[in-house]
């Protein structure tokens, strides 16, 4: 099999559905990894899917690949990519793979790539295209691993509440989400209703083939219909959230944008409350006033670069509380477990709002 390098990216494997993408690349990626993982001494892998028509094919023959080279997979099923991050943390696997194209066209797919609890990025990535290379037309040698359906979602879904219903003020309040036929739709709304939110929701249901705009909140031209609702409904906040739901987008009551930055000082404004002192990171496309205004306020206020691992890797070097980007990937440490999540973000920001 003929591998493009193209697609092996800075943070994730990406590439086109049937041309650079397939069952055998798949299954060929699993074995690259498994081997990858026992290097680590990892033995137990989760892997997600979205709802891309290509996604549960390539998560079976991933997981096939994983088990030839003596891995134990455990599938978690159809979600968003911080629910797999979250059967990392809460069922401690020793990595996992999601399955996803994110914001992507629908004819294209792609893989996010956790070894333990980090995310693989850079030379790692690379690492696993050299390892596919070698392994490319060998057959395995190991004694097999099992595979095991292991369905986490409705766990994903209590804990997301159980931690911030506690936290929900009095006000009653009305927001209407928008998850661009991606997969946050199958948790979000859930969750903000068991939060006491009077939720409407637009495009909830999930469908790979995107048929009423791109999933990616942070163009304007994909939230144009969630402005409109939220501005015909009367809504207190408008949500939007990426293909795979670990990017937030927002817009206040009159339907004007809560630019990433914005976000990240009213949760950043709000954890110094609790941690007057906290570490909090932005990347470079941040404004200045993000920092002015939490250093004023006594934080720990750090400018870094952008690309979510390395933002999720200072947060972890630094004991920070929370951190994020532009982009609208937010990474909460602070009662949290310092992945990028757009649907426990959306929780926090209603807190605020209750």
């Amino acid at each position: 099999m003929k591998l493009n390098p193209q697609i092996f990216r800075e943070y994730d494997i990406r590439g086109i559905v049937d041309a650079d993408l397939s069952e055998p690349f798949a299954y060929l990626l699993g074995r690259a990894y498994a081997t990858l993982a026992q290097d680590e001494g990892k033995t137990s892998i989760a892997i997600g899917h979205d709802c891309r028509h290509s996604s549960p094919l390539y998560a079976k023959a991933l997981g096939k690949g994983m088990a030839a080279e003596g891995i134990d997979v455990f599938h978690t099923g159809m979600g968003p990519t911080p629910q797999l991050y979250f059967s990392i943390f809460h069922r401690d696997y020793g990595g996992g793979i999601q399955v996803t194209g994110s914001h992507n066209p629908s004819n294209m797919n792609g893989f996010k790539i956790c070894l333990g609890k980090r995310t693989l990025s850079g030379e790692e990535i690379q690492d696993l295209f050299s390892r596919m290379n070698k392994l490319n037309e060998t057959s395995p040698e190991s004694t097999p691993g099992s595979i095991t359906d292991a369905p986490i979602q409705d766990e994903y879904i209590s804990y997301l509440i159980e931690n911030s219903k506690p936290h929900m003020g009095k006000r009653a309040l009305k927001v209407v989400v928008d998850a661009g036929n991606g997969v946050g739709g199958l948790v979000g709304p859930k969750v903000l209703r068991e939060l006491g939110v009077d939720v409407i929701e637009l495009y909830c249901d999930p469908d790979g083939s995107f048929p009423n705009h791109h999933p990616d909140p942070t163009e304007m031209k994909n939230i144009v219909d969630l402005q409109n609702k939220v501005r015909e409904t009367g809504a207190d906040l408008g949500i939007g959230w990426d293909g795979d739901a670990d990017r937030i987008g927002a817009v206040d009551e009159t339907g004007s944008v809560i630019f990433g930055d914005m976000l990240l000082l009213l949760f950043g404004r709000e954890i110094l409350k609790e941690a007057p002192a906290a570490t909090i990171i932005g990347d470079v496309k941040c404004s200045s006033r993000l920092f002015h205004d939490l250093e004023a306020r006594g934080a720990n206020a750090i400018m870094w670069k952008t690309g979510h691992s390395l933002i999720k890797n200072k947060l972890k070097e630094t004991g920070g509380e929370l951190g994020g980007e532009m982009s609208g990937h937010i990474f909460f440490k602070h009662r949290f477990f310092g992945f990028d999540d757009a649907l426990y973000s959306s929780s926090r920001l209603v807190e605020i709002l209750s």
